[in-house]
């Protein structure tokens, strides 16, 4: 029996910050063209922009006060993040109705597998299709979307950037590696700008120019599974399928300074706060995770980060604090400067396991035991009860984000972690944002 084609789309919101923004505030954020979504008085990242800002050169990830150099008339919002949640809540809803299988990959981001529906659809094209749905999440949502179209995830992502904004572009069947060869190699996902430059040593910038490459050559190069993958990517190879029940990849918080800090107790206080926001999501949602990582962005913008993963995962502020403490130490004695950003990410998460006992790293002494979990489930209680900061370690007194500190948290398509919120909710409007 032949196997039907894969039919995939990406669906991915439109500047979603921006949009979202403008429908919550629509006689302020609604009616500024220039629009930077993010952190304010200097501090703070954007997290997005308008297409108008953009074409300044305004990007995600910059910081603000960059931004407003290269475009000083823009207005700064701050991240609706409630309102985000529940518009992407809203566009996998309408979704679920017109495709019968949907992943979310982010807040902002769908896959669809459509295999199989030509009959269901009456022989509609996989781009009438695709055209259908951007129409239809629009109306119901308001929400406008780019979609792409193709056999395989990665070919669906990859055109959905060309389809943007607002637009639909499907690759037929067959015509994978002519689309990958139009590509940089650093539109390729996993490809980020440290490889991308290795890769431009070697005089290879553009797919066309790896294609001519023998994957030999690659492995030689970057090892048995890096060379291999590579030498996949860039034919647009990719076996991952369309997953609705695909477990979350990663949890983190991260927190912009309103001064920079270069006093260890401090940012140590700071990171046993975010160790207990991330590892509160992770056992509202019951999972544990094998790696944490912590990330340092300097004074000088430089960004750097360590992790470690674990022989077996953890779920208790303490586990996840003392391995984050250790990460943090390693990086500031790599580089002692004064810090504008702390972030802790939780990732490798799985369902909970048996009972396990957990020596830290080389050590006897167990990181995390069966009595640790029951406490803390203990006061995960309390605080569900009596508010988030209930009971909190004496380490992290002290510690309540400042006016102009930015806090962010990152899990998904969740919303942020519950003592985020509501520290959200008691800061100014000028400080809440990312």
């Amino acid at each position: 029996m032949t196997q039907p084609v894969p039919r995939i789309l990406l669906v991915d919101c439109d500047a979603f910050y921006v949009q979202v923004a403008r429908l919550e505030d629509p006689e302020g954020a609604g009616r500024a063209r220039l629009l930077v979504v993010g952190g304010a008085g200097g501090r703070g990242v954007v997290t997005s922009a308008s297409y108008e800002a953009r074409a300044y050169g305004v990007r995600s990830a910059m910081p603000t006060a960059e931004a407003l150099r290269l475009c000083p008339e823009a207005t700064v919002v701050p991240v609706p993040r409630a309102a985000c949640s529940a518009r992407s809540r809203e566009v996998r809803d309408a979704l679920s109705r017109l495709s019968p299988v949907v992943q979310a990959a982010s807040i902002d981001e769908f896959y669809l597998d459509l295999t199989g529906t030509e009959r269901l659809f009456r022989g509609e094209s996989l781009t009438e299709t695709a055209e259908r749905i951007r129409r239809t999440v629009l109306d119901e949502t308001r929400i406008s979307v780019s979609i792409g179209g193709g056999t395989r995830r990665l070919i669906a992502k990859l055109a959905a950037s060309r389809a943007k904004p607002a637009g639909v572009y499907v690759v037929a069947p067959g015509e994978e590696e002519a689309f990958m060869r139009e590509l940089r190699l650093a539109d390729i996902p996993g490809i980020g700008p440290a490889f991308a430059e290795v890769l431009a040593r070697r005089g290879l910038v553009h797919v066309r120019d790896a294609l001519e490459v023998q994957p030999e050559w690659f492995e030689r190069w970057f090892g048995p599974q890096r060379g291999r993958w590579l030498a996949s990517r860039i034919r647009g190879e990719d076996a991952s399928r369309v997953d609705p029940h695909e477990p979350r990849r990663s949890i983190s918080s991260e927190r912009t300074f309103f001064e920079d800090r270069d006093d260890d107790a401090r940012l140590e206080r700071t990171l046993a706060r975010q160790a207990m926001a991330v590892a509160g999501t992770l056992r509202r949602q019951g999972l544990r995770a094998r790696t944490v990582t912590v990330k340092l962005r300097d004074h000088d913008f430089r960004t750097r980060s360590a992790s470690r993963t674990l022989p077996e995962p953890v779920e208790t502020d303490q586990a996840v604090f003392e391995v984050a403490r250790r990460l943090l130490g390693e990086l500031r004695r790599r580089r002692r400067v004064p810090v504008r950003l702390l972030g802790v990410g939780l990732s490798g998460l799985q369902s909970e396991p048996g009972p396990h006992q957990l020596a830290l790293f080389d050590e006897a002494e167990p990181l995390e035991s069966d009595r640790d979990r029951t406490v803390t489930r203990v006061l995960d209680t309390l605080r569900e009860r009596f508010g988030a900061d209930a009971v909190v370690p004496g380490r992290v007194l002290g510690d309540a984000p400042r006016g102009g500190d930015v806090s962010s948290s990152s899990d998904g398509a969740a919303s942020p972690p519950r003592d985020e919120r509501r520290r959200s909710a008691r800061r100014p409007p000028p400080g809440d944002a990312r």
